[in-house]
């Protein structure tokens, strides 16, 4: 595949992920009475629906990262250029914070805003490691055993995760840049973003760890 359309594919799945992501926090918002439980239902299920489609769709272009910290465990794995990569995290954040802003002109809302919510504290730090660990583990291990089954099961994991991690389990750093830019009820403020995507990198790596032992114990099995 070219490079333009590789990097057009990541740029239009992240902006419908964050079209998604913000456009259905707004929604739900709006129709949930008041109820964060019902908002953040809501929230969670276009959230998961929508990644499944996106990867299946455009994963034979890109690979359907949508995620600088997945595409820096596939730059550890040697299967993207240092160049490709950077060019693709670029996308993904520009096309993120363009799909909030689409959100927000959907919902008449004013189109460039700064989010105020406050997501802080070590244990929103640990719920960042925990849900990036986990979303890459979920991805890696599909690729081991059953790829074609990464979009469902990347849909359902961020689904769960909604609601195991005190995060909401941002996941993403494109994600998490995207996010602070509205000031709705999937945003964070752009004080706490810089913990949430260091802590994003930093499951996301050791996750590559793991597989990258896993690999190895494979490859040399204890003699019997």
């Amino acid at each position: 595949m070219t490079t333009p359309i590789r990097l057009f594919a990541e740029f239009i799945g992240t902006l419908f992920l964050l079209i998604a992501v913000v456009g259905s926090g707004i929604m739900g918002e709006q129709l949930a009475g008041g109820n964060t439980a019902i908002a953040l239902l809501a929230n969670t299920l276009a959230t998961g629906a929508i990644l499944a489609v996106l990867i299946v769709v455009l994963a034979p272009l890109s690979g359907a990262h949508f995620n600088p910290a997945v595409t820096i465990v596939f730059l550890l794995r040697r299967e993207i250029s240092a160049l490709m990569a950077i060019a693709y995290i670029g996308v993904q954040i520009v096309g993120g914070v363009c799909g909030t802003w689409v959100a927000h002109v959907m919902f008449e809302l004013e189109i460039v805003q700064i989010a105020q919510i406050s997501r802080s504290g070590p244990s929103q730090a640990l719920a960042e490691v925990v849900a990036t660990f986990g979303l890459v583990a979920t991805i890696l291990g599909c690729l081991r055993r059953k790829p074609e089954w990464v979009g469902p099961l990347v849909g359902l994991y961020i689904s769960a995760a909604y609601w195991f991690t005190a995060s909401t389990s941002f996941a993403n750093p494109a994600v998490t840049v995207a996010r602070s830019f509205t000031d709705t009820f999937s945003g964070i403020s752009p004080v706490d973003a810089p913990v949430f995507i260091l802590a994003q990198f930093l499951g996301a790596t050791l996750c590559w760890f793991l597989f990258l032992w896993l690999a190895k114990s494979e490859s040399n099995p204890k003699p019997q």
